[in-house]
């Protein structure tokens, strides 16, 4: 019964990031958007359309699901309403077409981390696996990264304008991300957002795949998309507080991952 239950929270979070996705359809539905740096958001028209899809989609997600299931709709449809409120902007001549992409890199990150978690270890999946709530620390540097780019754009609005530099970014992105999940479901149940104290049995060294790449492929990507968002949206400021801060926080996490490495696989490695 566990295994069924945790199979439909991965099925819920895939129909309501489906549903949230689905504001892509908007534009489609009325020929009032056809200029080049036209969105949704432009005239009062797109955003009354904005809120009645927010309220249909909260109400069919209401009579869709109840208690866990809504809280775990509710977050991925969130995420699945922000991938394609980004990708609108990003297919734009908008001034914010990068932070298109950026938004829709951030908000995949957050799904997938659910998802792949789902489908590789379910039995660690909660509705933290989102990595939402990840920490403070976490929330403070991604608004500052809004808030950088939104002064920068206002005062300087060629300097958001560097389609070259943004591409190499998206790039850094993609890599980043690639590698992190190839690193979820390489390590599948030994893959843990939570640094473990205690030994399973299930648990062993994984050193196949990208782990024979990387020691610590998975962070190696959380890097690397980290510090490409910042690329991408050509925040210098956020650029160099993003890549200190990421490399402490790493690089902390990495020593005390392998203290307990070293005590879990003590008998498997010698030691």
């Amino acid at each position: 019964m566990a295994g069924v239950r945790l199979l439909l929270e991965g099925r819920v979070s895939i129909v309501s990031f489906t549903l949230g996705l689905s504001v892509v359809s908007l534009p489609a539905l009325s020929s009032r958007f056809t200029e080049p740096e036209q969105t949704l958001l432009s005239d009062a028209p797109g955003r009354i359309a904005l809120i009645v899809f927010i309220a249909t989609l909260n109400g069919l997600l209401l009579l869709l699901y109840r208690a866990q299931h809504y809280q775990i709709a509710i977050r991925a449809s969130f995420l699945g309403f922000a991938f394609g409120c980004g990708f609108l902007i990003s297919i734009t001549q908008s001034p914010w077409k990068h932070f298109g992409w950026y938004v829709c890199s951030l908000s995949f990150f957050h799904y997938s981390e659910y998802l792949v978690t789902a489908i590789n270890n379910p039995k660690s999946l909660s509705l933290d696996s989102f990595l939402l709530n990840h920490s403070l620390e976490y929330t403070l540097a991604a608004m500052s990264s809004w808030v950088e780019f939104t002064v920068e754009k206002t005062l300087y609005p060629g300097m958001k304008q560097i389609t070259w530099l943004s591409v190499i970014g998206l790039i850094m992105v993609l890599f980043g991300e690639m590698l992190r999940k190839c690193a979820m479901l390489t390590a599948g149940s030994n893959f843990n957002h939570i640094v473990q104290n205690e030994k399973s049995d299930s648990h062993t060294l994984v050193t196949a795949g990208v782990y024979s790449w990387f020691r610590h492929p998975s962070y190696v990507g959380w890097f690397c998309w980290s510090v490409g968002t910042q690329v991408l949206l050509c925040n210098p400021l956020c650029l160099v507080g993003y890549t200190l801060a990421s490399w402490r926080f790493f690089r902390e996490r990495i020593e005390e991952e392998e203290l307990s490495l070293i005590h879990f696989l003590e008998n498997t490695i010698g030691i």
